[in-house]
């Protein structure tokens, strides 16, 4: 079967399961609302970042992307699915391939638009405080929104083909998105900035002073999700459905 034919029946797997189409709509939802909320937040703060209060909902936005990710590979291994899949589509890599950018490019899509609900609901909530953000870094915070959540999507799906669970991956990723990574941030120093969600939020500040700019943190980023995806590849390719 060509790719674009897999990846065409992908994608109408991927349009058709409502708790996928939910789980990008949460996306938005969810990154819009919390920035709303930060902005609301007028207590004084000496490191106070007009970009990153702005931007704010990302943290808990990423929350829902790694649940897309992870729920559009795990009704894979419920019910026999991925044997149907595999005998459609013999070639494994080929499968996952498609099954990749399905997930990868509507994440990119609504992460985008997520990014243009955050920055518009952020800076409303902050009013006159939103001044010092300039257009330029707004659009590039936008574009980093977007593909930062693309990542993070895909880092969980390659993590939940590796566990063959849904279950698991958001075991691992959600406390350690919440929780983990700032308790290890605050005790390594620069050394957590190469962690996956430290270093693809870097483009979302106004001022850093850390080991990554903008650009250079989400290709860290890319590079964690690379990671996750070949070891996703490997899973699928070698072991039994």
């Amino acid at each position: 079967m060509a790719f674009a034919s897999v990846l065409h029946s992908e994608w109408l797997k991927v349009r058709t399961l409502r708790p996928l189409v939910a789980g990008l709509a949460l996306i938005v939802v969810v990154t819009a609302v919390f920035s709303a909320l930060a902005g609301l937040d007028d207590s004084g703060d000496a490191d106070f970042d007009p970009l990153f209060s702005a931007f704010f909902g990302v943290a808990f936005g990423q929350v829902a992307a790694v649940t897309f990710g992870a729920q559009a590979v795990s009704a894979e291994f419920r019910g026999g699915a991925l044997r149907v899949s595999l005998a459609a589509v013999p070639r494994r890599g080929r499968w996952f391939a498609a099954k990749a950018v399905a997930v990868g490019a509507p994440a990119l899509a609504v992460g985008l638009l997520a990014g243009c609900a955050s920055l518009a609901a952020g800076t409303a909530a902050l009013g006159d405080r939103a001044d010092g953000i300039g257009r330029a870094e707004g659009l590039r915070a936008v574009v980093a929104c977007g593909v930062y959540l693309a990542l993070m999507a895909l880092l969980a799906a390659g993590l939940t083909a590796l566990l063959r669970s849904g279950v698991a991956t958001l075991g691992i990723l959600v406390p350690f998105l919440l929780l983990v990574s700032f308790v290890v941030g605050d005790m390594s120093g620069n050394a957590a900035d190469l962690l996956p969600d430290r270093a693809g939020q870097v483009a979302l500040h106004g001022t850093r002073d850390g080991l990554l700019g903008p650009w250079s943190g989400l290709a860290v980023t890319a590079a964690w999700t690379a990671a996750a995806l070949l070891a996703g590849t490997w899973s699928i390719r070698r072991r039994d459905a």
